[in-house]
C-alpha cells in the first residue's frame, strides 16, 4: 500500500451527531481526495439513515494539529432477515476507508472493529478502498467497476462506442422517444415506477422510494433523474450522482417495452451527453458481477472492467452476510419474486430491501 506519508501521531474520534461544521469539514475532505466517492459524503450516510432507519457514524483520523487524515463512514445495519453489520457505506457500491496514509487506514480499521464488538455487530463490511492488514477477508474476483472518459461532443461519443452497440443506439434514435431530466415529483414517481418494475423482473425487492427521495434531497444539484418516454409513457429511467467531474448512473432500469424501442441504450447515451453539458469528463457505469448480463452489457459499450476490492471482517465462527441476489442460495426466491404481481412486489419489497444495507 503506497500512501503519501506517515504522520508522527494520529488519533481516532467517533462522530455520531449532526454537527454542521464537522460534516462540512468531512465533505471538504472527501471532495479533495482523489479516491473520494459520493458514498463517503455525509449526504449519502444521512440519506440512508433518514430513509431506512439505519444509524450512522463517522470514524475520523486526525493528526496532532487536528487535521483530517482519514475518514470511515459507517451505517449500522440491523435486519432480522440478513443480519447485522457495520457497513461502509449502506446501499452503496463504494465507500470504505478514505485516508492519505497507511497509519490512518490501519487505525480506522481497528476502531471500526472495536465499535462492532461493543455494539455486538458480527461483521464489518468495507466496500472499496484500501484493504487493512490483519484478519480481513478480501474479495477481488466478484465485482468489477466500469469507468471511461467522455468524448468531446455527441457525435464523437457515438463513434467511441463499439460498432454493434452503436447500431443499437442508432435504432433507438430513430424511434419516437423523448428525454426528460429533473427532480420534480413527477420525475421521482416515474423513475420509481420504472425502476420497481425493472428489479421485480430481475427477481429482487425494490428499495423504499423514501431512499431515492432522501438521496435526491441531500445531494441537491449533484443528483438528477433522466427518463426516456415513448408516446408519453416512461419506459426507462435512471437516477444519477455527480462527483468530481464524474457522472454515475446509479439506480436505473427499464420496462419490458424498453427493449423494443432501445430505450435503455438511449438513456445511457443521452446521459453521457447531458453529463458532458454539466461539465463532466468521465462516466462511471458502476459495478457488476463477473459473468452476469449487466457485466456483458457494459463491456459492449467499450468499458474495460476493473476489479473491485471488498474487505470483510467477521467474529470467530461467523460467516459474512450474503446479500448478493445472484447467490445460489437465493435462486428459488428470485424465481418466485419474478412471478409476483407488481403491486404486491412494490408493497412487500421495501420492507425486505431496507434490511439489505
Amino acid at each position: 500500500m503506497n500512501m503519501a506519508f506517515k504522520p508522527a501521531s494520529l488519533s481516532i474520534r467517533i462522530l455520531e451527531r449532526d454537527d454542521a461544521n464537522e460534516l462540512a469539514r468531512i465533505d471538504a475532505f472527501v471532495h479533495a481526495a482523489p479516491e473520494g466517492t459520493p458514498f463517503h459524503r455525509p449526504a449519502w450516510l444521512q440519506a440512508v439513515s433518514k430513509s431506512c432507519g439505519h444509524e450512522w457514524r463517522y470514524l475520523l483520523a486526525e493528526d496532532s494539529g487536528g487535521q483530517l487524515r482519514g475518514v470511515l463512514p459507517l451505517n449500522l445495519i440491523h435486519s432480522a432477515l440478513f443480519g447485522r453489520a457495520l457497513t461502509s457505506s449502506g446501499f452503496a457500491v463504494g465507500g470504505g476507508i478514505l485516508a492519505d496514509n497507511d497509519q490512518a487506514v490501519q487505525l480506522l480499521a481497528e476502531e471500526a472493529w472495536r465499535l462492532a464488538r461493543r455494539g455486538s455487530f458480527p461483521s464489518v463490511e468495507l466496500r472499496g478502498g484500501p484493504v487493512p492488514d490483519g484478519p480481513w477477508q478480501c474479495k477481488e474476483d466478484v465485482y468489477a467497476g466500469f469507468v471511461t472518459e467522455l468524448a468531446d461532443d455527441a457525435e464523437s461519443q457515438l463513434l467511441a462506442i463499439p460498432r454493434k452497440q452503436r447500431a443499437e443506439i442508432r435504432k433507438g434514435l430513430k424511434n419516437d422517444l423523448t428525454v426528460r431530466i429533473g427532480t420534480t415529483r413527477q420525475d421521482r414517481d416515474d423513475h420509481y415506477a420504472v425502476y420497481a418494475e425493472s428489479v421485480r423482473n430481475l427477481g429482487t425487492p425494490v428499495f423504499p422510494q423514501a431512499l431515492f427521495d432522501a438521496v435526491l434531497d441531500a445531494f441537491g444539484t449533484a443528483a438528477d433523474i433522466l427518463t426516456v418516454l415513448c408516446d408519453g409513457a416512461p419506459v426507462a429511467s435512471v437516477l444519477s450522482l455527480y462527483h468530481r467531474g464524474t457522472v454515475m448512473p446509479y439506480w436505473g432500469g427499464g420496462t419490458w417495452d424498453a427493449r423494443r424501442v432501445r430505450a435503455n441504450e438511449i438513456m445511457y447515451y443521452e446521459l453521457m451527453n447531458h453529463a458532458r453539458e454539466r461539465g463532466c469528463t468521465s462516466f462511471d457505469f458502476g459495478r457488476s458481477k463477473y459473468g452476469t448480463g449487466a457485466f456483458s452489457f457494459k463491456k459492449n459499450w467499450g468499458f474495460e472492467p476493473r476489479p473491485l476490492s471488498y474487505a470483510t471482517r467477521t467474529a470467530d465462527g461467523v460467516d459474512a452476510r450474503d446479500v448478493n441476489p445472484m447467490s445460489p442460495k437465493y435462486r428459488m426466491q428470485v424465481a418466485l419474486w419474478q412471478q409476483l404481481p407488481l403491486w404486491f412486489a412494490n408493497r412487500l419489497g421495501p420492507l425486505i430491501a431496507r434490511g439489505l444495507g
